[in-house]
């Protein structure tokens, strides 16, 4: 997945309401957490016999 999954602004509030600061890689590495969380969840539905992913997939 070559676009980002995650918006950066918000990214960035989520952290300042948790009253710290964001290195500007977090986006990045966020973005690479959730594609590898998505591709896990994708092999397990389809070895489930799905094509739809589901919550518990992840």
């Amino acid at each position: 997945m070559a676009d980002s999954l995650v918006v950066q602004s918000k990214v960035k509030d989520a952290v300042k309401e948790l009253d710290l600061r964001m290195d500007s890689s977090l986006p990045d590495a966020l973005n690479e957490k959730i594609s590898s969380m998505l591709s896990e969840a994708a092999s397990r539905a389809k070895e489930n016999g799905r094509g739809t992913l589901r919550p518990y997939d992840l």
